[in-house]
C-alpha cells in the first residue's frame, strides 16, 4: 500500500525524512511494480541511521511487511532471512532451530537488511562485521528484476556494504553455525596504560570485548564488557576489579535494558547485544559517530582522542571501543585490515555535535580513520575516496547497476557518488 503520509523521523529523532509517498509492500511482486513506477526509491529499515541516506525524492519503501521468516540450509550452514526482518525475531527463530550467527550488533532491534548496507558490527577479534556473514543477497533492481548475488560473483564484495544504492534487498543468506551458550562479565577500572600497553592482550582477553569510557578519566577506563562463549568465567583484568552489580554503559542508565553480566550462561543471542529487545537500547534520544581505525595503529589513535578528553565532556554519554576483523567487503570500514572501532555516543544537540565530530576526525586523520555509514560524520567526498583504496570500483558498479539514478539521493551525492 502506498500513502502520502509523512515518511516521518529516524529512530533518534534528528532527522525528518520528507519523501512524498511511502509504501509498505507485502508482495515481491508489488515492490517490484512500486519501484519500475517511481522516479526515485530508497528503503528503510528501523531507521537506526543518524543521517538522511534511506531518504527519497519520490518513494520511500520498507519491506518489513513482505512476506518470510527464517530458513535454515543446514547442508551448506546457511539460512535465508527476510531483509525486513529484525535481528531478535531472526535470532530467536534460528536458536529454535539450533543454530546462531557468529556476531551481532550491541543492539538486537535492527533491521537484517539496514545493518549490512551500513556495515554495522559487533565485536571480536576473530568476528567479522554483520555483513561479512553474508553469503547471498536477493536484490531487486530498477527494471524490476530479482536477481540473487552469491559469494564469488564478481559484483559480491561491492553489492553487500552498498547503502542501497544498487537496488533493494528483499533476502538475505548468512552463514550460520549451531547453537552456543555465553556468559557476560563487567569488569571496572582497567588502566588505560594496561590497555594501551597491550591492546591486543585486552581485546583479545573474550570472544566480544567492549571498551566503554568518558575519557574523564585520565587513568582508568570506565567499564570493560567481556562475553566469552562456554560457561566459563573470566578472571578480572590485571588492574580492574569485576563489577559487583549489573549496570548500563551509560552512567546511570537502567541495568534492566541490558543483557545479562552477572557471568550466568545465556543463549548467544541473549549475550552477544548490550541491549535486550524488549527495552529501549541505548539512551534512545541520542546521536551517535563512529571511525574505524586499523589495529595496528590503534593505540596511537587512541592516544589522540584521549587528548581530546575534556573538549568531550559536554556532549558525551559514552564511548566505546571494539575490534572488527577484516573482510573483503569494498565499502566496509573493516575492509582490508583488522580494525578497532571508537564510537560517540552524544547528547542530541547536532550543530554542536558536528562541530566537535571535525575536531575527531582531524585527531584521526593521521591513522587513515573511516567512518560507520549509518552514523554523524562531516568527510568529504575527496577524503572518503581515498579512505576507501575501492572507491572507484564502487562507483563504477552503482551506475552500472543503476544508470538512472533511481537508487540515488541527495545523502548519497553530499558524499560524492
Amino acid at each position: 500500500m502506498t500513502s502520502s503520509t509523512p515518511a516521518g523521523r529516524n529512530w533518534a529523532g534528528n532527522v525528518e525524512l520528507r519523501a512524498p509517498r511511502f509504501a509498505e509492500p507485502t508482495t515481491v511482486e508489488e515492490l517490484a511494480e512500486l519501484v519500475q513506477s517511481a522516479s526515485r526509491v530508497r528503503a528503510v529499515g528501523s531507521r537506526h541511521t543518524f543521517s538522511a541516506l534511506a531518504d527519497s525524492d519520490d518513494l520511500m519503501v520498507s519491506v518489513e511487511a513482505l512476506p518470510g521468516s527464517v530458513t535454515v540450509h543446514a547442508e551448506r550452514g546457511t539460512a535465508s532471512v527476510p531483509a525486513g526482518m529484525r535481528y531478535a525475531e531472526a535470532a530467536r527463530e534460528l536458536d529454535a532451530a539450533g543454530w546462531a550467527l557468529g556476531a551481532m550488533a550491541s543492539l538486537p532491534h535492527i533491521t537484517v537488511a539496514g545493518a549490512i548496507a551500513t556495515g554495522t558490527h559487533g565485536s571480536g577479534d576473530a568476528a567479522g562485521s554483520l555483513s561479512d556473514a553474508v553469503v547471498a543477497l536477493d536484490i531487486l533492481r530498477a527494471d524490476g528484476d530479482l536477481v540473487t548475488v552469491r559469494r564469488g560473483d564478481p559484483d559480491f564484495a561491492g553489492a553487500v556494504v552498498a547503502l542501497g544504492s544498487l537496488g533493494i534487498v528483499t533476502r538475505v543468506e548468512f552463514a550460520v553455525e549451531p547453537s552456543y551458550c555465553m556468559t557476560q562479565v563487567v569488569d571496572r577500572g582497567l588502566p588505560w596504560d594496561t590497555a594501551l600497553d597491550d591492546l591486543d592482550a585486552v581485546m583479545g582477553s573474550a570472544d566480544s570485548v567492549s571498551l566503554f569510557t568518558r575519557w574523564a578519566d585520565a587513568e582508568r577506563i570506565d567499564q570493560v564488557w567481556r562475553k566469552t562463549r562456554g560457561e566459563s568465567v573470566p578472571a578480572a583484568l590485571p588492574g580492574a576489579h569485576r563489577a559487583g552489580e549489573a549496570g548500563h554503559p551509560l552512567p546511570g542508565g537502567p541495568a534492566e535494558n541490558c543483557t545479562d553480566q552477572t557471568g550466568v550462561p545465556g543463549p548467544w543471542f541473549e549475550r552477544l547485544p548490550h541491549f535486550r529487545a524488549e527495552f529501549t537500547p541505548s539512551h534512545g534520544e541520542e546521536l551517535q559517530s563512529e571511525f574505524f581505525v586499523p589495529r595496528d595503529r590503534a593505540a596511537d589513535a587512541l592516544h589522540a582522542v584521549r587528548a581530546l578528553g575534556s573538549r568531550l565532556q559536554a556532549l558525551l554519554y559514552v564511548s566505546e571501543i571494539r575490534s572488527i576483523r577484516a573482510d573483503e567487503l569494498w565499502l566496509s570500514g573493516a575492509y582490508g585490515r583488522d580494525t578497532i572501532g571508537i564510537h560517540f555516543t552524544w547528547r542530541r544537540d547536532e550543530p554542536a555535535v558536528r562541530a566537535l565530530v571535525l575536531t575527531i576526525e582531524a585527531a584521526l586523520a593521521p591513522f587513515d580513520a573511516r567512518t560507520h555509514w549509518g552514523k554523524v560524520f562531516t568527510a568529504d567526498p575527496e577524503l572518503l575516496g581515498r579512505a576507501y583504496p575501492r572507491w572507484a570500483d564502487f562507483t563504477a558498479l552503482r551506475e552500472r547497476w543503476d544508470p538512472r539514478g533511481v537508487f540515488h539521493n541527495a545523502q548519497l551525492a553530499a558524499w560524492g557518488m
